[in-house]
């Protein structure tokens, strides 16, 4: 005993005429599409203008809520509407999958059709026929058999039948906006899944050490399988140029991607606009700080002691640490720094300048000899992975080579012999003028 699976068109046949007499033709509705078209736009100028990914402090010191920017676009509104984080909000997928579903019904109600009937051929039997063309005349029949080869020299398909015949070329031109909503259907999937699976990250990290991606800022929600974990990357060496007037040329980083064993697989030194790219995670130069200094008090063992960033109110960098000068901790000096060449300031408990030094060298301050032996860099790495980004490639790399089908012009002509005449016409969907000058050429050389 077997059992018939549900046939759902005579179950429910309401609902399929619903589907294909009111959803389907409002999908397939050219206006909605510009629409969503013009609100994706929208949305994408207003995640590059606005920063994506930072934290709620930040929305809060840039985007207060008195005086409201616009007057209404308060950090409060930015983080409940998710534009802090735009291209993975649940709305803005949401668009592109109806965007998505609009282009996928106007293929199977308009383009898929009009390339079927552009494959069809019919034959014009009736002289009047040639009436409803734009381009038509009436010759003497002694021309017909003239007329096949002037066609093949123009690349048109011939398809004859007695007395009647159809020639078209230019078929490519059908078929490129399909290629067109094809191509754009796999830039939005590689959105989509880039919004899904990618990540950014942000790591400081000192001169000398090696790290793993922790600090991740923004991730899509299967992302967590992209973020690597049998890798790390060392950061042999960071170094800064400096121009002959002091100011920051540019800053590099030598860097070595590590194996679980610790064995070198890659290595490079970036900079801006040069980065690493290993297993589809893209490490950029994106920032540097002091970390440290190393130094010693006359005879003392070496300290390595950490820099701290210091508030400035906006007029600049700078770090500062302190260096005991007794063993009990009573005294010390401050020192503060701005950069990795210029030399470092040394302040007492009292707040006072009492010396300066550079790196390298040393200087006697309060009874004591203070040497500083190397001041510590720190590289900031912006760190990105979007796995969607060659599906894009590749669906802009379709989209031009439909553009490029789409401007081919499909051109039809159509020739009737009957009763001592011969009647020749044509039409085509674009190029009217070439068009034109074409099909006059062809019939002054008959």
């Amino acid at each position: 005993m077997t059992s018939a699976s549900p046939d759902v068109s005579n179950s429910n046949p309401g609902l399929v005429t619903f589907l294909q007499r009111e959803l389907l033709p409002l999908l397939a509705d050219l206006r909605l599409a510009i629409v969503l078209l013009l609100t994706i736009a929208l949305f994408s100028i207003a995640g590059t203008v606005i920063e994506q990914g930072q934290s709620s402090e930040f929305y809060q010191a840039n985007y207060p809520e008195h005086p409201a920017l616009f007057g209404f676009l308060t950090w409060k509104v930015l983080l409940t509407l998710g534009l802090d984080h735009v291209y993975r909000t649940w709305w803005f997928l949401a668009i592109l999958i109806l965007f998505g579903s609009s282009l996928t019904a106007c293929s199977f109600t308009r383009q898929i059709p009009a390339l079927k009937a552009a494959r069809q051929w019919k034959f014009y039997d009736q002289p009047r026929q040639f009436e409803k063309l734009a381009l038509s005349t009436e010759l003497e029949a002694k021309t017909w058999e003239s007329l096949v080869p002037l066609l093949q020299q123009r690349r048109y398909r011939i398809f004859q039948a007695e007395d009647k015949l159809y020639a078209r070329k230019g078929l490519m031109g059908r078929i490129g906006p399909i290629v067109v909503h094809i191509s754009m259907l796999i830039i939005l999937l590689g959105s989509i899944w880039g919004a899904m699976t990618g990540f950014s990250a942000q790591e400081m990290v000192p001169s000398g050490d090696t790290f793993q991606i922790k600090n991740v800022l923004d991730a899509g929600p299967l992302a967590a399988a992209q973020i690597p974990k049998d890798w790390s990357v060392r950061v042999n060496r960071f170094w800064i140029d400096y121009t002959p007037s002091g100011t920051i040329d540019q800053f590099y980083s030598d860097l070595s991607v590590l194996d679980r064993q610790g064995r070198e697989v890659k290595h490079k030194t970036i900079h801006v606009n040069e980065p690493l790219r290993y297993r589809g995670v893209t490490l950029y130069q994106a920032d540097w700080a002091i970390a440290a200094i190393r130094a010693k008090v006359n005879n003392s063992p070496v300290f390595n002691l950490p820099m701290a960033p210091l508030e400035t109110e906006g007029k600049g960098r700078l770090w500062g640490t302190w260096i005991p000068t007794k063993p009990d901790l009573s005294s010390g000096l401050s020192l503060l720094a701005k950069d990795l060449q210029g030399m470092l300031l040394i302040y007492d408990t009292s707040g006072k300048l009492v010396s300066t030094v550079r790196s390298g060298m040393s200087t006697e301050v309060n009874g004591v000899t203070l040497a500083v032996l190397e001041v510590v860099g720190s590289t900031g790495l912006q760190i990105k992975a979007d796995p969607g980004i060659p599906i894009v490639y590749a669906g802009f790399g379709l989209l031009m080579l439909g553009v490029m089908m789409s401007y081919a012009s499909h051109s039809q002509i159509w020739a009737l012999q009957e009763e001592g005449k011969l009647y020749v016409g044509g039409r085509t969907n674009r190029a009217q003028v070439a068009f034109e000058r074409e099909l006059l050429t062809l019939l002054e050389t008959l």
